[in-house]
């Protein structure tokens, strides 16, 4: 007897197929999967995965005919609560919005008729209204004031006749003076206050004297000792990046000196918090605002810190949000099922929060502004964390102790210390952090006492006077120095400050650690970014109110970037000088009658004197840092001789990127002016490495032009080539260097051989052991397909975004036809907006997620695939 194989038996059986191949992806038992097969097969629709849904959602209790808008019912909906239920057994006992600390599973409750899982709290809105910067210039403002003096001045006859009569209630003028609030700040001055003056005129004294010096001798050096307006114009470049650089030496060497004594009577940790229990309403938000990163280290690091937190007993005191910027639609996948993940090893569910913006404005500091007002009322302290950030428990209760202690702090910064990599650049880098950081850090402290900087991170905030007093306005006017704030921390310090509360760096505070760029050009995109939001910044530094301290701020921040073109136009006329003194003839006479010529002075030895003091303030602050780990002890370094021969290749290291860093920072500038676009993207956070054609294509022209200036100096002058060399040979050599440095082989090649070690090496703090461990344990996470295909983590999305149900008829068919295309074209005929849509909105996902099992012809064959290399509880595993 022969058998035909017709088209419905074939459909028969492929249908069947699938509802085996669905189930197998639910965490049940064998049992369990022949009980719902059979169930399933019950209802003989022809459809039996839609069966299948309907069965479950029978079993938690909805409807699935019911189920979605009118038209367009989702069985795969109605059954998100017993896939919900499989993945989390305990789901369905907990019914409280909040959850419970300590729970591993999930509260699961209604949102417009759909089960929700709770991944934030409920809302507590508060207002947090950015004040317009009104008029910058000082001259302008002044103006202003004195004619709305005038205008508040009575006229001569008004004046009469308010003596004849006099009116029981004198009227109050149109206008009040804008003074600023400083009613909520316990101590607006500050007790440090004449002592933090009395040191800012001495370093200022210092600063000047050693640079008059130095441009005395400069003049020395040239031909006609500054009198020729070329060389009037060196004199001044000269005078002012040396006065830029003395003010990082004295800054190092005061903190050389605070170190060695080893006490500050005004550190803001001097007066010790001790282990006080922290108050019951002292609870502090932790929140790390994240876009696009490297989800599976973002969540090893806040893991390893929320567990170290868990073990100071103080946990009760703290929740953790992780507020995402994500637009990529994997990464946004992968974020919520590292959350879900997380909550349920550490037993997170309703103290780790986890939201993603649909609308993202403002970049880093919209996102907390956004967090401020949803939550930040219930909140008395926040301490922001970069996303690859690792605090230990005991430095977050010290910080929030601390701000008990000290009602007037609005901001302490901690000096958080890099680790974690292993390319030679971030390895060198690492090293000279932590062996020279320190004294700059003590020596900011010293002179800015509590108009300290905030970089944005590792840092606790007070958080009422910062949601009513550091919202940022737009920047006033046009061009690409103008609009949202890019470089916020800076500013928000500037703001706190000018309404009464301190801003301190706990530069002494152990347990703060963060992760360096892992190559040259990955810092200098970072870097592109710094400069413009710098360069905007500067535009405040005359606006009303601001401290003197914080002005100087926005100073430094602008010479940390002008400075580079403000060299290279120096070095640029020095041989402009050369060549003017080696092509033209000297002009013994200038001017008419003159009775002697003046003759052109060389004077070699003067400036190699010149040269020598020059390196000696550069060079010193390191060599004083070496200096003062050797007296109180270099184990955690290696030892003495790893230590200053490990200082030894860092300044040679430095001396060869210094050129092509002022290349770059020089481009940097000249396009923040031009308007190009600086971007934003987020950093690699991972040990990535340069590529020979990637070096070729950003360092090739620095190698051309190092090679060009050293032939044309040695054509004008040979006995100058030596003056050249280590700029001109820097930018030659300029690829190698970049590409070489960014190999973990050598990185890890110099750990083996001694050099470069850090403490954090040396004995790692359990928690950067413990972040390694969950990185490397973390399986691969979910993307955007599997959150359509997978069916737990189909409905952990869907039970996570908020539905929206009740939409206008137009919008329902554009997300009708979404529907459509995502289903015949398949996931990668998707954008990433059109793909978050999906994402965000559960009756759609779910709808999708029905179509593609369904195992209709029209599914896209890259579903199908999908579906076969789907493991079997994928998600429950």
């Amino acid at each position: 007897m022969e058998l035909h194989i017709t088209p419905q038996l074939m459909q028969t059986s492929a249908a069947s197929q699938a509802l085996e191949d669905y189930l197998a992806r639910l965490p049940l038992s064998p049992e369990q999967r022949r009980e719902l097969a059979a169930r399933a097969g019950a209802i003989g629709s022809g459809d039996p995965v839609a069966d299948l849904h309907r069965v479950l959602a029978q079993a938690s209790g909805r409807d699935a005919g019911d189920t979605g808008p009118a038209g367009d019912a989702s069985a795969a909906q109605a059954s998100i609560d017993a896939r919900l239920a499989l993945l989390y057994p305990a789901a369905a006992e907990s019914t409280d919005v909040s959850g419970a600390p300590g729970a591993n599973a999930p509260a699961v409750g209604e949102d417009r008729g759909q089960p929700h899982i709770a991944v934030a709290p409920p809302l507590n809105r508060k207002s947090m209204v950015p004040r317009p910067w009104g008029e910058l210039n000082p001259f302008a403002r002044w103006v202003e004031e004195e004619n709305r003096r005038l205008e508040r001045r009575p006229s001569r006859w008004r004046r009469k006749k308010a003596k004849a009569v006099e009116p029981e209630h004198p009227a109050e003028p149109h206008y009040v003076e804008d003074h600023l609030d400083k009613s909520d700040a316990p101590d607006p001055k500050g007790h440090w206050q004449r002592t933090g003056n009395l040191r800012r005129i001495t370093l200022l004294v210092l600063m000047v004297l050693q640079t008059s010096m130095a441009t005395y001798f400069m003049s020395d050096v040239l031909p006609y000792h500054g009198t020729k307006p070329l060389e009037m114009l060196v004199l001044g470049l000269f005078a002012l990046l040396f006065l830029w650089v003395s003010a990082g030496f004295w800054t190092a060497m005061t903190g050389f000196l605070v170190l060695m004594r080893g006490d500050d009577e005004y550190l803001i940790s001097h007066e010790k918090a001790g282990n006080k229990d922290i108050a019951p309403d002292a609870r502090t938000a932790i929140v790390m605002p994240i876009c696009n990163e490297d989800v599976a280290r973002v969540f090893a690091g806040l893991r390893a810190t929320y567990e170290s937190l868990e073990r100071t007993g103080q946990l009760e005191h703290f929740d953790f949000f992780i507020l995402s910027d994500s637009g990529e639609a994997d990464i946004c996948a992968a974020e919520t099922a590292a959350w879900a993940a997380l909550c349920r090893e550490t037993g997170g569910f309703g103290r780790i929060f986890y939201r993603h913006r649909r609308r993202r404005v403002k970049r880093k500091s919209g996102n907390l502004d956004d967090f401020c007002r949803r939550w930040g009322a219930d909140y008395r302290y926040m301490v922001v964390l970069d996303a690859d950030s690792v605090m230990t428990g005991e430095c977050l209760t010290k910080l929030t102790r601390l701000m008990e202690e000290h009602p007037g702090a609005g901001i302490i910064q901690t000096a958080p210390r890099a680790a974690g990599r292993d390319t030679l650049y971030a390895r060198i880098q690492q090293f000279s952090t932590r062996v020279y950081g320190p004294l700059f850090t003590a020596g900011l402290h010293y002179w800015q006492l509590g108009e300290s900087h905030f970089w944005g991170h590792n840092a606790i905030i007070r958080l009422k006077p910062f949601m009513k007093h550091c919202a940022l306005a737009p920047l006033p006017g046009r061009g690409n120095l103008s609009g949202p704030i890019m470089s916020h921390d800076f500013v928000e310090a500037s703001l706190m400050r000018r309404a009464g509360w301190s801003v301190w760096i706990a530069y002494d505070l152990d347990g703060s650690y963060e992760e360096m760029p892992p190559n040259l050009l990955d810092e200098l995109s970072r870097d592109r970014r710094w400069c413009q939001g710098n360069l905007m910044n500067f535009k405040l530094f005359l606006a009303r109110g601001m401290h003197v301290v914080h002005r100087a701020v926005f100073v430094t921040g602008v010479m940390a970037y002008v400075s580079a073109p403000l060299w290279a136009l120096f070095l640029l006329l020095s041989t402009v000088l050369l060549a003017a003194h080696t092509l033209i003839d000297p002009q013994y006479f200038t001017s008419p009658r003159q009775l002697f010529p003046i003759w052109p002075e060389w004077h070699p030895e003067k400036a190699l004197a010149l040269v020598s003091a020059t390196a000696t303030i550069l060079f010193l602050p390191k060599i004083l840092a070496v200096l003062l780990f050797a007296v109180k002890g270099a184990r955690g370094f290696g030892g003495a001789l790893a230590l200053f021969v490990s200082m030894v290749i860092e300044l040679l290291f430095s001396m060869a990127l210094a050129p092509v860093r002022m290349l770059f920072h020089t481009r940097f500038v000249l396009g923040a002016f031009l308007g190009w676009n600086a971007g934003w993207k987020s950093p690699p956070r991972a040990d990535n490495e340069t590529g020979w054609g990637e070096a070729m294509r950003r360092h090739g022209w620095h190698s051309l032009l190092g090679v060009v200036w050293g032939a044309a100096v040695y054509w004008l002058n040979p006995s100058f080539i030596w003056w050249l060399i280590p700029i001109a040979g820097s930018l030659a050599v300029s690829v190698p260097v970049s590409v070489l440095s960014s190999r973990v082989t050598f990185g890890r090649g110099f750990r083996r051989a001694g050099l470069f070690k850090i403490p954090e090496e040396t004995t790692p703090p359990f928690e950067l052991l413990e972040t390694v461990r969950h990185f490397n344990e973390t399986p691969a996470l979910p993307g955007f397909v599997e959150a359509v295909v997978d069916p737990s983590f189909n409905a952990l999305v869907c039970a996570t975004a908020h539905a929206h149900p009740a939409v206008p008829q137009l919008t329902q068919h554009l997300r009708e036809k979404l529907v459509r295309t995502a289903l015949k074209d398949g996931p990668d005929a998707l954008n990433d907006k059109q793909k978050n849509s999906l994402l965000e909105e559960p009756g759609l996902l779910s709808q999708l997620h029905q179509a593609v099992w369904s195992g209709a012809p029209e599914v896209h064959a890259d579903w199908r695939a999908a579906l076969g290399q789907l493991p079997p509880q994928a998600l429950a595993a």
